[in-house]
């Protein structure tokens, strides 16, 4: 399984996804990559999973099929994202 957060540095939500991730990793030891929609690789991401809105959280499988995903500035909790991952 990995985590990806979908989202663009230097926008007013920024601090807070920055943050969310960090909180993230230290509390769970889990990584969470960090993906601009403004690369090739972020724009094949937000391509293959229909992601138009920022921050975007996914949960993937080994497969790339997704598990779960959070939209919007409302981010979820820790652990409901360490549940499905």
């Amino acid at each position: 399984m990995r985590t990806v957060c979908v989202w663009r540095d230097e926008e007013d939500y920024s601090r807070s996804v920055s943050e969310w991730i960090r909180g993230f990793e230290r509390r769970t030891g889990r990584e969470v990559e960090s993906v601009s929609p403004d690369t090739r690789e972020g724009e094949g991401i937000c391509n293959a999973y229909d992601v138009v809105e920022y921050p975007t959280i996914l949960v993937l499988r080994d497969d790339g099929s997704v598990v779960a995903s959070w939209r919007g500035r409302s981010l979820p909790m820790f652990d409901e994202v360490a549940y499905w991952g």
